[in-house]
């Protein structure tokens, strides 16, 4: 069985402009909802940046225009 995730409250001060344009671009309804994607969006950030330099480390990926002029 899966468990749920802890959430906890938090008291932070943010600036407003940010969060609106955030809301803006993110499509979301409320202030938490929109931190809450913009926090996941820095984590899978991460994980893609560490899938293309595991990627680039294993030397598979080739220059498909190295040989045109």
């Amino acid at each position: 069985m899966a468990q749920a995730e802890r959430v906890v409250r938090k008291n932070m001060r943010l600036r407003q402009h940010l969060i609106d344009q955030a809301k803006d671009i993110l499509g979301t309804r409320t202030e938490t909802e929109t931190v809450e994607q913009a926090l996941e969006l820095v984590v899978f950030r991460k994980e893609v940046a560490g899938g293309i330099r595991r990627i680039a480390g294993s030397r598979s990926l080739r220059d498909v225009y190295a040989n045109e002029t």
